[in-house]
């Protein structure tokens, strides 16, 4: 206890202990804390300003509780130091009270310490370390840290890459690297890495792209003590970014490949340009393109037959016979990939408006590989592309057709037949032999039609067409001129085998005799027939002149007969 003191010491003076220091009133207001002094009664008394403040807010607190701390500090004569907490929600204060008996009195002194600040840094210090963590989580899927030895010290708590936190402290790094990766070890690596990309192993076997930053551990001698760092798995961003550049290449290729042969000006050459650039554009060593055999797309489904032609092919090599790939897409088979002898084939339908009508056949030696996704998803692509174009052809040999041909009979018309004819006369070598023009002309023709009808007359002109194919070869030519006139080009013919041709025409033309108008006008045939000799350099509108006028000669001589025009003598440069 604090010894005896005069009156006037105890207006200024106040002590703990006999042999403590003295406190002044004067520099408890001076204390940067608030002091209270409390009486065993409960009664407290502010001894600075900021404990006058204070005593207003304590009022939520149990003040009989510090008031009992108070008077066992007194009784016990020792401090006693507890916490309180003033205030609610966001204006909480966290307070550390301090009871120190007063010598000689039946008070104590309350120091009152505001540890607010701290509690908030040291939960703000928690909440940043926690948050920081949870970032690192987040952003990463692997942290990691080697030490001196090369080894892992410390990785992920939920392991990775499929191994568990044993298997990496067990597995020594370099087991982790991928053969793809390249250059330095990033675990043991010396230098920072800022967002190096390095291929993994996985413990399934695959590889996977990761992100690494490091830091490397250097320690004040400047030797390397170890590393640390973060990995991110990107193996399917890598993917998508490798699917998409795939998907661009393919655009690409299939692009270049369409437009080289739609630009084709020539329609029959498309195909054959078509056949190029698919296989340049696909690697191929040989292509083939095959159309369906009939003039328009066929079905799907052809009956198991092999109706294809090849249209166009491209490359030196000699694959074997495909027949029985495209008896594959007989029955509306989708891409096919197959091994033939030496040979990867890849073969797909070329369709038009959901019907077959070509095949595309790509050959590739076995040693060069077998056929890439990229490649079966090109092939799909560009047989559709060809199957319009296969469509286009038909429609322009359609409409060729429609333009070089009678519309009635079939024949040639004679627009066709003076090109076929003027061509084949610029082709023939003087040396070739002769060939022969006939003119061919109904007898009474107009009373068919006005007697029995237009729809006799066509009858008519269809049985004159099959009379005069019947009695021609393969080689010949024959055309309707126009109304009821005829023409046949017999290729390399003498004058007996024209007069031959003429006798068994007369001959089979009797049958046309039925559908005479009347009895004195029966249906015949007038023929002129002129030989043409290469060494005579007659031109196409002579040889004509003289096959029209012999046609004349005959119809003015009864009708009915045939008449060989009068020969041209050779011409002598």
């Amino acid at each position: 206890m604090v010894s005896n003191v005069t009156s006037a010491e105890s207006e200024t003076t106040l002590g703990v202990s006999a042999d403590a220091t003295p406190l002044s009133r004067a520099a408890l207001q001076r204390h940067e804390e608030a002091v209270l002094e409390i009486a065993r009664d409960g009664t407290f008394t502010p001894l600075n300003s900021l404990a006058a403040a204070l005593d207003k807010r304590l009022v939520g607190y149990d003040r009989a509780k510090i008031a009992n701390l108070a008077a066992v500090a007194v009784e016990q004569e020792r401090a006693i130091v507890d916490l309180v907490d003033v205030g609610e929600g966001p204006q909480i204060q966290h307070l550390q009270i301090t009871l120190v008996p007063v010598s000689g009195r039946t008070t104590a002194f309350c120091f009152v310490r505001d540890l607010t600040l701290d509690y908030s840094l040291r939960r703000t210090l928690v909440d940043s370390r926690r948050r920081y963590r949870d970032f690192v989580e987040i952003s990463s899927d692997f942290t990691w840290e080697t030490s001196a030895d090369g080894r892992f010290s410390y990785v992920t708590p939920h392991g990775a890459l499929g191994y568990t936190v044993d298997d990496l402290l067990a597995l020594h790094p370099d087991d982790m690297i991928a053969p793809e990766a390249m250059g330095v070890n990033p675990f043991l690596s010396h230098e920072r890495l800022e967002h190096a990309e390095i291929w993994l192993k996985h413990r399934d076997g695959h590889v996977a792209c990761m992100i690494v930053s490091v830091l490397p551990l250097i320690d004040v001698d400047g030797i390397w003590r170890g590393a640390r760092g973060v990995c991110r798995d990107i193996s399917d961003l890598r993917e998508r970014e490798a699917a998409l550049v795939r998907v661009n290449n393919r655009e690409r290729v299939l692009t270049r490949i369409v437009r080289a042969f739609r630009d084709e000006v020539n329609p029959e050459a498309m195909l054959a340009v078509a056949a190029e650039v698919l296989g340049k554009g696909l690697g191929a060593d040989y292509s083939q393109i095959f159309r369906a055999g009939s003039a328009r797309a066929v079905p799907n489904a052809l009956e198991g037959k092999n109706d294809y032609q090849l249209a166009a092919k491209y490359g030196d090599a000699v694959p074997p016979d495909a027949s029985d790939i495209l008896t594959l897409f007989s029955g509306g088979t989708g891409a096919a990939e197959i091994l033939r002898e030496s040979w990867q084939v890849l073969a797909a339908p070329a369709r038009f408006q959901g019907a077959t009508n070509g095949v595309v056949v790509l050959w590739r030696d076995v040693s060069r590989g077998p056929w890439s996704d990229d490649d079966r998803l090109l092939i799909a692509d560009i047989a559709n592309q060809i199957g319009v174009t296969i469509e286009q052809l038909e429609h322009h040999e359609h409409i060729l057709r429609i333009s070089r041909t009678d519309a009635l009979t079939g024949l040639l018309n004679r627009g066709a037949f003076l090109e076929a004819l003027t061509r084949h006369l610029s082709r023939l070598r003087p040396d070739t032999g002769p060939s022969v023009l006939m003119y061919v002309d109904l007898d009474n023709f107009k009373q068919v039609n006005d007697v029995r009808g237009h729809q006799a007359g066509d009858e008519l002109l269809g049985k004159v067409r099959d009379i005069l194919l019947q009695s021609t070869r393969p080689t010949d030519v024959v055309a309707r001129l126009g109304g009821d006139e005829f023409a046949i080009w017999l290729v390399s013919a003498d004058q007996a085998a024209g007069e031959m041709r003429g006798r068994q025409i007369l001959e089979r033309s009797k049958a046309l005799v039925a559908y005479s108008g009347s009895p004195s006008r029966p249906v015949g045939m007038s023929i002129g027939v002129a030989v043409w000799q290469p060494s005579a350099n007659e031109t196409v509108d002579q040889l004509m002149a003289r096959a029209d006028h012999a046609m004349y000669q005959a119809k003015r001589g009864g009708k009915g007969h045939f008449v060989v025009a009068d020969s041209i003598e050779p011409h002598n440069p």
